[in-house]
């Protein structure tokens, strides 16, 4: 495998990534655009989502969340194929799997097992509910943890059913808690020499998201509504909300009171600025009906794009509501290389995304599109543990690599 040429911050650490789906992947995907070896070890059929892919929705997914990593392929279901990832361990700097608890034990890999290889291993682990507790063995997936995590109920409006998030937001605030713990732990080994196990659910990184639900409920028991539509999750702030346009949507936030005056100025009612009803936060949430109203009569004779010029130029927060295929092309995201145009083998000309980390005085590490299964199998085994042509030909043979 080459070494980056640039000092990245992970530059010269090496991730072993058993990981699969979403919030793992994106955990190592973080680690490769800062610089680290990521090795991406797939049983022969390949991982879950790169399976989908013949399903038509998760090519783009897969393609996104694995740039710069080093697919190989390994049977861990065979003796020798443990052995071969035990070697690998003890080059190796962080493990990430996202497998059901249990495992990775029950195919002689786990944690205790990889740390008497390689006691200087962060091993870092992530689940639905996490290893302990009553709820341990239950399957979950993003769908299943947006219900259990209360963001399906806070979602939608209240004389309505409830509706899940449109982002696969459990999966992914996952996999940045996950990065966080293994960051820490790696820190920590930089003092003591010392590998650490670490481990995020799912459910646990999604519950502080909605503080301003709690809030509520905290505040107003009984009489609190599970679901604001799109008002304030603690119906604490107006005006908030989506507001209709001549072609499309626009949101307009007032966090506060010198933000709703600049709102009456562009709208054209700056004689209301005095209007007790309208003067403070307080009064304005107790009067939400008169304020949507009053700047819906305004906005629906607009673009989306205009409202939001026009509010933005006095500094109030508002955003056009945009189709996916505008956010695609934002200007913003391509000028910084958030976004960025490549060329892949496999699906043509695609926009993929950069990592969010932004370190300054370094350019951003260049995206290398994600590779086909098992592509890195000869460089990996054969050029960074030794094996040789011979050797590789028998793994081959016996089942243990493709």
């Amino acid at each position: 495998m080459s070494e980056n040429p640039t000092p990245y911050p992970l530059s010269g650490i090496t991730v072993l990534d058993l990981s699969h789906v979403y919030n793992g992947p994106y955990a190592t995907f973080l680690m490769a655009m800062a610089g680290a070896s990521v090795i991406k070890i797939e049983p022969f059929e390949g991982e879950h989502l790169r399976s989908r892919g013949d399903m038509g929705g998760a090519a783009l997914p897969f393609a996104m969340l694995n740039s710069n990593k080093q697919p190989v392929t390994l049977n861990l279901k065979s003796p020798k194929g443990v052995a071969l990832l035990k070697e690998m361990t003890l080059k190796s700097d962080i493990l990430i799997e996202n497998f059901a608890p249990g495992v990775m034990d029950r195919l002689g890999v786990g944690a205790t097992e990889l740390h008497k290889v390689n006691p200087g291993l962060i091993y870092g682990s992530s689940s639905g509910y996490g290893k302990t507790g009553p709820y341990r063995d239950y399957p979950a997936m993003d769908l299943v943890m947006q219900a259990m995590s209360g963001v399906i109920d806070s979602t939608g409006y209240p004389d309505q059913p409830p509706v899940k998030a449109g982002a696969a937001i459990c999966d992914f605030m996952a996999g940045i808690h996950l990065y966080g713990a293994v960051m820490t732990a790696l820190y920590e080994r930089e003092k003591t020499g010392k590998g650490r196990v670490v481990e995020v659910s799912m459910q646990d990184s999604v519950y502080a998201s909605l503080a301003s639900n709690l809030g509520m409920l905290h505040a107003r028991g009984a009489m609190a509504p599970a679901r604001t539509g799109n008002r304030h999750g603690g119906l604490g702030i107006s005006p908030y909300n989506v507001y209709t346009t001549n072609d499309g949507h626009v949101v307009l936030n007032a966090p506060g009171d010198h933000h709703f005056r600049a709102i009456l100025e562009v709208i054209g009612h700056a004689e209301l600025k005095d209007d007790p009803q309208l003067t403070t936060r307080s009064a304005r949430v107790q009067n939400f009906e008169r304020v949507d109203q009053l700047i819906e009569d305004w906005t629906r004779h607009l673009s989306k794009y205009d409202v939001a010029k026009q509010m933005l130029a006095l500094k109030v927060p508002c955003a056009p509501v945009r189709q996916l295929s505008e956010v695609m092309l934002d200007e913003n995201m391509h000028e910084k290389g958030s976004l960025q145009w490549i060329d892949h083998p496999e699906l043509g000309r695609v926009v993929l995304p950069h990592s969010p980390l932004i370190f300054e005085g370094l350019e951003r590490r260049a995206i290398e599109p994600s590779l086909p299964l098992g592509s890195r199998n000869e460089q990996v085994f054969g050029d960074w543990l030794g094996y040789s042509v011979q050797d590789l030909a028998q793994l081959k043979s016996e089942g243990v690599i493709t």
